[in-house]
C-alpha cells in the first residue's frame, strides 16, 4: 500500500485526535466515510497504524515528579535488568540505546523519597544518572511519513 497524500492526511487527523470519526474525517480530507475506514483498516493491516491509546496526566493521578535516569550497566547486568525494568510501575518509556550508558527510562513517580527507592532499586544492576523533567516541551508530537 502506498502511503499517498490522502493517507497523510488521514494519519494526521488520527494524531490529532484518535477518537474523531470516519464521518469527520472525512469531511476534514474530502472523501467519504467508509473510503476512511477501508484506509484506515489497510494501514492497520500493514502496521502503519499500530494501535490507539488514551494520553493520561500522571500528575492529575497523584505523581509530582517525571525524571529520565539513564543506566550504565554494570558487566552480566544488562540482561538481567532489561527482564526487570518491565516490572517497575514507575518506568513509562525505557529504551536500550547506545553510547556510555545502555538504558534511557522515563519514570513517574509520587516524591522524592519514591525517587530514591527507586534509584535504590537501580543500584544492583549498574550506575545510573536521574534528570527530573521540569516540563513538557514537545510532547507526542506528529510523526510526519518521510518523503
Amino acid at each position: 500500500m502506498k502511503i499517498d497524500e490522502l493517507n497523510i492526511k488521514i494519519l494526521r487527523c488520527l494524531q490529532q485526535n484518535a477518537r474523531l470519526s470516519n464521518a469527520e474525517i472525512g469531511r476534514q480530507v474530502g472523501i467519504s466515510s467508509p473510503a476512511v475506514s477501508e484506509r484506515i483498516k489497510k494501514m492497520e493491516d500493514l502496521g502503519v497504524i499500530e494501535g490507539y491509546k488514551t494520553a493520561v496526566n500522571p500528575f492529575e493521578l497523584g505523581y509530582q515528579l517525571k525524571a529520565i535516569i539513564t543506566l550504565r550497566a554494570f558487566m552480566g547486568k544488562l540482561k538481567p535488568f532489561l527482564e526487570k525494568v518491565k516490572t517497575f510501575d514507575e518506568v513509562v518509556n525505557c529504551y536500550r540505546i547506545t553510547g556510555d550508558e545502555n538504558i534511557v527510562m522515563e519514570v513517574v513517580l509520587k516524591n522524592q523519597k519514591h525517587l530514591e527507592a527507586f534509584i535504590d532499586q537501580l543500584i544492583i544492576y549498574g550506575e545510573s544518572k536521574t534528570q527530573i523533567v521540569l516540563s513538557d516541551v514537545v510532547k507526542q508530537n506528529e510523526l510526519k511519513p518521510l518523503k
